[in-house]
């Protein structure tokens, strides 16, 4: 049997059902297993807790609970499998729009603890790598954008070609040991800062 390191909280207030999903996480070799059975408090307590992936579940969830539970998803980032026995297709966009990892309907089962843990923590980091890989393309394109405004200062002021205002950018950018991108940026705010007076 594998060890885990990995720290997974269950979150369950019907204590059977907590035991079934516990005892198929310790077969999967999880030791570092908590569980809690009351959800008052429940954010401080994953604060405190610090888990690596949490599981939740909620034998006959009504709509308040779930929305919870949603919006604890939204503010904790981390890996999260929600067990439920019944839901409707409202309640399934929600737990994607929220991040829940893995929603199962009707399939809390011993045996089925450990693939669904471990399919929550794979679509987790790829979630989050692709979450990351778009705000560095959002990053690049914003950075693209003011050295192109930067380049139209230059070559509006200096009567510079589009090739010799990136040079220069890139040349300043080497001497100051910093990025062309920050350097854009404070000739684009000096330039706000100097040009025409605006009517307040």
């Amino acid at each position: 049997m594998v060890r885990s390191t990995l720290a997974v909280l269950v979150i369950d207030e019907n204590r059977i059902r907590a035991s079934i999903i516990e005892a198929g996480l310790r077969e999967a070799g999880h030791e570092r297993v908590t569980v809690i059975h009351d959800v008052s408090g429940i954010a401080r307590r994953i604060a405190e807790i610090e888990p690596d992936v949490i599981v939740i579940d909620l034998e006959n969830p009504n709509r308040d609970m779930l929305e919870n539970m949603f919006q604890l998803s939204r503010a904790v980032k981390r890996p999260i499998a929600m067990f439920v026995d019944r839901s409707d297709q409202a309640s399934i966009e929600a737990a994607v729009d929220a991040g829940v990892s893995a929603y199962v309907v009707d399939g809390l089962r011993q045996e089925r603890v450990k693939p669904i843990l471990d399919m929550a923590v794979s679509r987790f980091n790829a979630f989050s790598r692709m979450a990351r890989e778009l705000e560095e393309a959002r990053s690049e394109l914003e950075s693209r954008k003011v050295i192109d405004r930067a380049k139209g200062i230059l070559m509006k002021s200096r009567g510079l070609s589009e090739e010799a205002a990136y040079t220069l950018l890139r040349k300043t950018a080497m001497n100051q040991n910093r990025k062309i991108s920050d350097i854009a940026q404070s000739l684009v705010t000096a330039a706000g800062l100097l040009g025409p007076a605006e009517d307040e």
